[in-house]
This record gives C-alpha cells, structure tokens and sequence, in this order.
C-alpha cells in the first residue's frame, strides 16, 4: 500500500485502516485500553460471521471503533479535543458516508482485516509500520511530542490541519501509553480550523 503524500486530499479509505489497526492495538487481549477482547481477532470474526457473513468485518470495526472512542472520550478531559475518533464533523460526516461503499465492496477488504486479526501486540507504531499505514518520517515526528502533564492526553498539534501527518500522529501517539494505561493524543478543537 502506498502512503498518501501529506499535501494530499485525506484518503479515507486509509483512515478507516489506521483506525482498525489502532482499535485493534488497544482490545483487552493486547494492549488493553479499551474494553473489548480479540473482538477484531479471529474469534471476534468467527462470532459475528454468522450474523453477518458478508460485512462481519465492518461490524466488528464499527463496535471496537466506538467502544475506543467512549474510553478516550472518558479519559480525556478535553470535550472540545479533536482525535482519532472524533475530527471535525465534516470530515466524520464524509467518513460516515462511506459506510455504505465500503461494505458493497466487502471483498476486496477481506485480506486487511486478515491481517488486522493477526495482529499479536499492542505497539501501534510496530503494527501501523507492518500494515504499511505510516512513514519513517511519521515516526520521527511523533517522538518530537511531549506528553501533557496529567499523562492522560499528548498534544500534536496547535491546530488541527486535515493532514495525513497529523492525523497518522493522532493514531501513532497512543504508543506513548502503557499497557493498561492508554494516553490519548490530541489537538484542540478550539484552535480548529
């Protein structure tokens, strides 16, 4: 998979990539930030598979996804932060649009999600650079980062830009917790554009 260029207009197709590799990063079984357990593992698809034998996959994402952007919700004091799972709603209402095309074209995402459930750590970093989801450089920019005083939230950014840097740094920043201990990185909304 090729990395969009950062000047580029956001591929959303990736972001709901780098969503599901961060999700899948933080379930119980793994790093254990959220509380959903090998949900996009391979038994969390042999469980759904039934009810949804063609999307199951897309109903897994969705309820980690959501399940994930609760706990960060909860976790970060900010309510006007934008993250991982919640950027400026224009571009949460394009990415909600998507839904339905996406899930038409089920198949082709069929070996991604393959190796979503084969994931076997909680390191961001190792599995958005396995899943080909980041750059070298992203990785640079994200150990230039401090994470915030309360150790709940890490800023990477003044404002939020819609570049795939940016963004790459909301998903990338979440190695800067622990196991069991999640930090959310974050940009104010109020500094949005």
């Amino acid at each position: 998979m090729t990395v969009p260029d950062q000047e580029t207009e956001l591929d959303y197709d990736w972001l709901l990539k780098l969503r599901v590799a961060v999700a899948r990063c933080g379930e119980m079984d793994l790093a254990g930030w959220w509380n959903t357990s090998k949900q996009l593992g391979p038994s969390g698809s042999s469980v759904l598979k039934r009810g949804f034998p063609r999307t199951h996959h897309f109903a897994q994402a969705r309820s980690v996804m959501a399940v994930a952007s609760h706990r960060c919700e909860q976790l970060l004091s900010h309510n006007d932060a934008v993250t991982l799972w919640r950027l400026p709603e224009a571009l949460e209402d394009h990415f909600e649009s998507l839904w339905e095309t996406w899930l038409e074209r089920h198949a082709i995402w069929g070996s991604y999600f393959e190796a979503i459930a084969a994931i076997r750590t909680g390191d961001v970093i190792a599995a958005a650079t396995d899943l080909g989801l980041v750059t070298s450089d992203d990785i640079n920019a994200l150990r230039a980062l401090k994470a915030a005083p309360n150790g709940r939230g890490l800023n990477v950014g003044d404002s939020f830009t819609g570049q795939r840097r940016q963004i790459a740094l909301l998903a990338l920043g979440f190695s800067v917790g622990r196991a069991n201990d999640p930090v959310v990185p974050f940009v104010q909304a109020s500094a949005a554009a």
